[in-house]
């Protein structure tokens, strides 16, 4: 700093006094100074906007999206699911705005006193309270592997902009025994909001597998501890319903010396999924389908058996949960519960080219980087979803189909920039037939040629 009557005297970048006529003077990059008046009126500034001095900026933890416009925005995604989307869209916008409204009634208990509030007269008469608390509401989903479960999750948490983490269920154990404590999934949490306790605790955790952790033995529990099952249900109850959890950063068990992060789950959302193997015949034999799987309700007109299941689990009742080996306490906390419909031939061939995140416009654009134009014909796209759906693995199965048919021609395309169309037709998918390629001239490369091919 140079003295007082130097030459070079330092002056405030803002109001232009000089050292002398300031208590302090703060350096600044690139030679520029702030002095302490010009920090206090700005101060005074953010005060008058109700900022408090240090606060962070007062942008929303997440996007509030009505139900229509999450709706639309997960139709950019995943491709059918009609009815999963819309409860999905209506439990999300009620789950953000029950955090969204005012914190002074958001503390406030549910009160009913005196001639003014009579509760049923307020509700019948249009009126209700602004102290009526609000309950979280969790999601179950239900349907077979592949259908769009994790998808519609992923989306919603990428929708929303809130953290998000998927988790299993499967490697999760009781507390004494060797495996993941249910605690780790909400450091899984709070890694994908990079420590922020804030933003973690408005965020969606997906735990996935929930149909494994079942009792295992049904109405008659077995006498010895049941280390995948009950147990891990009744280890998770308290941070669905909501509590504050003491989140070990490193894991719970081999470092035990560690500080906890105090992380309140009462606004994360908690959303389930499984396929629940079986869970349709408990359905059918409470409805009284028993023993005429394959046929509807009115006639005796066959219908597929995925159409059939879909049907069965939009019967779903909690007794039917019971019934599978949930326990009433982990059913009661998941009052949301919709199925997942099997995709079809129609909704793989809907998966391939429609969401914005297609398996064939991914693959298209992989090969644009090579300048090489890739395309499918109709009967390609329709041969493969057949293949899908034998593979009993949905949506998943396409993109080990899509893979295995390029697998060649994207190892040999960079390297041969004669290359510049890529027909793959349905004896590509059914047969193991090498895709059709195109030089710039529009002449068809047999694949022997191809490979002889030297690149320019």
């Amino acid at each position: 700093m140079a003295s007082k009557g130097s030459v070079d005297v330092q002056r405030c970048s803002f109001c232009f006094r000089d050292q002398g006529q300031v208590r302090r003077l703060i350096a600044g990059p690139d030679g520029a100074y702030i002095c302490d008046e010009c920090v206090a009126l700005c101060q005074e500034v953010l005060a008058e906007d109700g900022i408090e001095a240090g606060a962070s900026s007062p942008t929303p933890r997440w996007r509030l999206l009505t139900p229509r416009e999450i709706r639309a925005q997960l139709d950019e995604y995943v491709v059918g699911q009609t009815r999963a989307k819309k409860v999905l869209s209506v439990a999300v916008y009620n789950h953000y705005k029950r955090i969204a409204r005012p914190a002074a009634a958001a503390a406030t208990p549910l009160m009913v006193s005196g001639p003014a509030h009579t509760g049923v007269a307020d509700v019948a008469n249009g009126k209700v309270s602004d102290d009526v608390e609000l309950d979280k509401s969790n999601i179950l989903l239900i349907g077979p592997t592949g259908c769009g479960k994790t998808l519609l999750a992923r989306t919603l948490a990428r929708v929303l902009d809130v953290p998000f983490t998927i988790a299993d269920a499967t490697g999760l154990t009781e507390a004494g025994y060797v495996g993941e404590d249910v605690e780790n999934i909400l450091v899984q949490l709070l890694q994908a909001a990079d420590w922020d306790v804030e933003r973690a605790a408005v965020g969606i955790i997906y735990v996935d597998e929930i149909d494994k952790i079942a009792r295992k033995s049904g109405d008659n529990p077995s006498i010895t501890r049941d280390v995948s099952g009950e147990g891990v249900q009744q280890g998770l109850l308290k941070i669905i319903e909501g509590t504050v959890a003491n989140v070990p950063p490193q894991g719970g068990r081999k470092h035990p010396d560690q500080q906890f992060v105090k992380l309140d789950t009462r606004n994360i959302l908690f959303i389930c999924g499984g396929a629940f193997s079986g869970l349709e015949e408990i359905i059918g034999q409470r409805v009284g389908l028993k023993g005429r799987v394959g046929f509807n309700t009115t006639s005796d007109v066959p219908v597929t058996k995925d159409a059939q299941t879909s049907l069965l689990l939009q019967q779903l009742i909690s007794d039917d949960l019971l019934k599978y080996g949930m326990i009433p306490e982990f059913v009661g906390r998941l009052p949301i519960s919709v199925s997942i419909d099997p995709l079809d031939e129609d909704a793989l061939v809907a998966v391939l080219t429609e969401p914005k995140n297609a398996i064939v416009k991914q693959y298209a654009r992989l090969f644009d980087l090579d300048q090489v134009e890739l395309v499918f014909t109709p009967e390609a796209l329709r041969a493969a979803a057949r293949d899908a759906q034998k593979l009993k693995t949905g949506a998943r199965g396409l993109r080990t189909i899509i893979e295995r048919v390029l697998l060649d021609v994207m190892y040999e395309v960079p390297s041969h920039p004669e290359v510049v169309k890529c027909i793959v037709n349905a004896e590509c998918i059914t047969q193991n037939a090498p895709p059709l390629l195109l030089s710039v001239d529009g002449q068809a490369l047999a694949w022997g040629e191809f490979l002889s091919l030297k690149s320019a």
